[in-house]
This record gives structure tokens, C-alpha cells and sequence, in this order.
């Protein structure tokens, strides 16, 4: 089955001409005259990338949504085959619903039936790992059931190992293709798609970004049924409202497309900046509005996450960019150790000097975000630098919410948006609200191991003095001493810093009172 496969894709690959990407590396360009005679029935008078985008809509949903990742790594492919990339749609026919029962019942090991109280046969929406269901629980509450496909996971280890294959011989070839990192890519995909396997690891997605929104004052995240989820089901509030693409619905509503707009950007910054964890398949299938006009989230199979180096890294990058301060971006590459240690700062300052500074020749409005961001990625192809999978994803929402919110507000400002929340993040990560936090954090830490100072210090010049048994006992008398002079310091200092803190937290209750 493997092998035939493996013909299938060969066929396709010959058919839309793909063998271009590879014959055009200068040691097998004398194959192509060659290939073209025996191969003269085909048309390649269509651009490469559309013709890659149809080779992979026909060899199936996990091509297609291999070409959708493939699509986010502009530091690694040309713009015109990323731009057709990015038009695949992952739409595929839905499994029967016959398969839809066995599943469920297998996954319960009871029927159906005594599981829900009413079923919808027909799916609402049909994808290449799952589709949905809509669903009544015995109790009645209407719920929406994800569902994997039968033998899905049989499916997609066969073809990624096919398509590692395929990388594998492409980094043969050439230094030229290896740099393009084709297994490493690959590799990259099948850790987003396994993860998709496994709908428990969705639910709890769903749970934590649910949690991090919980006054749902912009965002609505459904509630898990979680006595209803096992690995190939998952079963959540079932959610009303409108899709975000039909903008002429929202306006008939009443909605306020305009503040949508600026919601949607709050949201996402919100996500990146104060959680670390995002939602990372923001596209207009995703996302509906309700009627109240808050935003509706859906579908939590592809999450980011970034830690503290990378929000101070982004958000670093972000404000020398409002700022010009080309230098601070150069550097700010640096420090984060993804430029080649060799790397010029002067040259890297040039480059992005290059990219950014005509762009503020024009209106704000006017300035796209996001396709500033993939300039910069584009030029770290030039220089090397190893553009982390997380920033990926984080370039891809980031694309989707500046779409979104354009279709919304067509004069939205992105920048205008998005600047005074990052100014603030900022001061409060490198300002006194940051050591105040630390200090915090810390404190707890610090009380307990107070009582253990006098034992390790005991300790320590134990040690000491068996290490150096000529050292005089004076000395050692004195290095004891010291230490509790330490601990004595130590211990007014704790006092001081627990009476600041608590003066601090006073004053700000008072001023929290008079300001309202």
C-alpha cells in the first residue's frame, strides 16, 4: 500500500512539474532538457507556486495542511510560493456517519445513544484530522462534538514518513537545499499534527485559554465537558454567533465593526504579552462574534506559547520599530543569540534600516504590520538567523488578526493600537512595577530559607576547614563571625524591604480608592 503511495506522489510531483525545484540546481540542470522531451504532455506555463498549491490540494488534507505551515516560513521560501501556499484551504469531504458512532462508541465503550440525547448526522464542518457535530447531552444542554477521523493517525504517519523521505533527499543534493532545513521543517509539522491526534490535548488548550479570559469581557471561550472527552472526541459548549467574515451580518446587528476591529488587536496582544499563550489558527473559520459583539474563540488544536526571552525579545523589536531606532533592533537580534555569532551589527542595522525606514513615508493606516514582520524574516534568510518555530506561529495569528481587523475597520491603525500596550508591558518588565513583582514572587523563598542560614553557614565552614586543615582556628572564628554579621544585615534588610512593601501596598489601596 505504502509503495503504491509512494508512486501515486512521484506521479503528481511529475505531473504539475515539480521536478523544477529540483532541477534547477545548477549540477542537474542538464537533466531538464531531457525530462521536458520524455514529459512533453504536461503544461508548466502556470507559475511555480500555483502548481505547487495544486499538487498538494491533490495529494490530500495532510499535503494541504503541510503547505499551510510550509505557507508561515517566509524565512525559508520565496513570497510568490508562500503567497499561493496560504490560499489552501483545509476542506475536505466528511466520513460517514456510521464511522461517526462506531468511534464514539468504542471511545465510551456504550452506544451512543445513551451518551447523547439527540445527534445532527450531518457534520457543520469537515477537516482533514476531524469534523463536528452538533449534539444535545441527556440533560439537554446543546454541546458541539469534535470527532477524529478512523485511521487518521495510520494516514499521517505514512505520509510524513514519505515526506521525509522526500526532505531527506532534497538535503543530499545540495549545502543549498540543506539550508533550507527541509527534515527540520518536516519535523516541525509533525509535532503540530500529532498533537492534533490527541483531542484531550485540545480540550485542555480549550481550558486554559477559557481560564485566562474568564471575565469574558472580549473574549468567549467555550466550557469542556470533560466526562465526555476522550482521545478521539471532545465535547464543548456549543456556541451562537455570527462568522467575522460576514461583516455585512455584523453591521445589520448592530454591531460596532470599528471597536471589533480594535478588540481583536487587544485580544491578540493580550494573549501574546500577558499570557505567553495564543491562539495560533485565528482564521475567519475560527472566530464568530456574538450578538453583544464580543468575540467568540473556536477550534484550539494549534496553540502558541513564549516565554519570558521571547515577549521581551518582540516586544523590544515592536517598540524600536515605532521608534525607529534601527540600531536597537540590530541589537536586540544579538542579544537573543539567533544571529550568527560573526553577524556585523552595522550591516544587520542597514538591512532593517532598509525594510523599515520607507514605509514612514506614509500614513500610519497605511502601514501593514504584519507584512513589515515578514520583510524582517525574509532578511533573516540573508543573514542566517534562526527564526524560532514559536515566532512562526506568532507571525502567522499575527497575520490573520491584521486581515481580520482590516476587513473590520478598513482605516484600522495596527501600530497605533498596539503601541501603547506594548509601552506598557515594557515598563512594567523593566520598571519599578517588575522589581516590585520579583520581589514578591521572591519574598516567600527568602523568609524560608532564613532559618537555615546559621546551619549553612556551619556547613560551609565545616567544609572549609576540612579542606584546609592548616588555616588557623582564629580565621575560622572569624570567618563565622562574618557570617552572622551577614545573616544579621540580611535579616534587618528583610525587615525593611517587608515594612517598604507593605507601605507600598497601602499607598496604592489609597490612591486606588481616591481615583475612584
Amino acid at each position: 500500500m505504502r509503495i503504491f503511495r509512494l508512486f501515486y506522489i512521484i506521479f503528481i510531483t511529475l505531473r504539475f512539474g515539480l521536478d523544477e525545484f529540483i532541477l534547477s540546481h545548477s549540477k542537474l540542470k542538464p537533466l531538464q532538457s531531457t525530462i521536458g522531451i520524455l514529459l512533453f504532455w504536461r503544461n508548466t506555463s502556470t507559475p511555480r507556486g500555483a502548481r505547487l498549491r495544486l499538487a498538494l490540494e491533490a495529494l490530500g488534507p495532510i499535503f494541504v495542511k503541510f503547505g499551510q505551515m510550509l505557507s508561515t516560513r517566509r524565512d525559508l521560501i520565496p513570497a510568490d510560493i508562500a503567497d499561493e501556499l496560504a490560499k489552501l484551504q483545509d476542506q475536505v469531504p466528511p466520513f460517514s456517519f456510521a464511522e461517526v458512532e462506531n468511534i464514539i462508541t468504542q471511545a465510551f465503550n456504550e452506544p451512543l445513544a445513551q451518551r447523547f440525547s439527540q445527534f445532527d448526522e450531518t457534520p457543520v464542518a469537515s477537516a482533514s484530522v476531524a469534523q463536528v457535530h452538533f449534539a444535545h447531552l441527556p440533560h439537554g444542554e446543546p454541546v458541539a462534538v469534535k470527532v477524529l477521523r478512523p485511521n487518521i493517525e495510520k494516514t499521517i504517519a505514512h505520509d510524513l514518513l514519505l515526506m521525509d523521505t522526500f526532505a531527506l533527499v532534497l538535503q543530499s543534493i545540495s549545502a543549498e537545499f540543506k539550508r533550507l532545513k527541509p527534515r527540520e521543517i518536516v519535523a516541525e509539522f509533525a509535532r503540530h499534527t500529532e498533537s492534533e491526534l490527541d483531542l484531550t490535548l485540545e480540550a485542555a488548550n480549550c481550558s486554559l485559554l477559557g481560564r485566562n479570559f474568564a471575565d469574558k469581557s472580549m473574549l468567549i471561550v467555550p466550557d469542556v465537558h470533560w466526562d465526555w472527552c476522550r482521545k478521539e472526541v471532545m465535547v464543548m459548549q456549543r456556541m451562537y454567533g455570527t462568522q467575522i467574515s460576514q461583516r455585512d451580518a455584523l453591521v445589520a446587528k448592530g454591531i460596532d465593526t470599528s471597536k471589533l476591529a480594535r478588540d481583536g488587536v487587544e485580544i491578540f496582544f493580550t494573549q501574546v504579552f500577558r499570557d505567553g499563550f495564543f491562539h495560533a489558527d485565528m482564521h475567519p473559520g475560527n472566530i464568530q462574534i456574538a450578538d453583544d459583539g464580543k468575540y467568540i474563540a473556536l477550534d484550539f488544536g494549534i496553540m502558541g506559547a513564549l516565554n519570558e526571552v521571547d515577549k521581551y525579545y518582540l516586544a523590544r523589536n515592536f517598540l524600536a520599530f515605532f521608534n525607529r531606532d534601527y540600531r536597537d533592533v540590530a541589537q536586540a537580534h544579538i542579544d537573543s543569540g539567533w544571529v550568527p555569532a560573526d553577524t556585523k551589527r552595522e550591516e544587520l542595522e542597514t538591512a532593517v534600516r532598509a525594510i523599515c525606514e520607507p514605509i514612514f513615508n506614509k500614513p500610519l493606516k497605511d502601514i501593514s504590520f504584519a507584512r513589515t514582520l515578514l520583510s524582517l524574516f525574509q532578511m533573516a534568510r540573508r543573514f542566517g538567523v534562526i527564526i524560532q518555530p514559536q515566532l512562526i506561529m506568532l507571525q502567522k495569528t499575527l497575520l490573520n488578526i491584521e486581515g481580520l481587523s482590516r476587513e473590520l475597520d478598513p482605516n484600522l491603525d495596527l501600530w497605533k493600537s498596539a503601541q501603547p500596550f506594548l509601552t506598557r508591558w515594557m515598563s512594567e518588565q523593566i520598571g519599578w512595577r517588575s522589581m516590585l513583582k520579583n520581589f514578591k514572587n521572591e519574598l516567600p523563598h527568602i523568609i524560608k530559607s532564613m532559618p537555615q542560614m546559621p546551619r549553612l553557614a556551619h556547613q560551609f565552614l565545616t567544609q572549609t576547614n576540612q579542606a584546609e586543615q592548616d588555616v588557623p582556628l582564629r580565621a575560622s572564628i572569624e570567618q563565622l563571625v562574618q557570617a552572622q554579621q551577614l545573616q544579621a544585615t540580611w535579616q534587618k534588610r528583610l525587615v525593611i524591604a517587608i515594612v517598604v512593601l507593605a507601605l507600598v501596598e497601602v499607598l496604592l489601596v489609597i490612591g486606588t480608592y481616591f481615583i475612584h
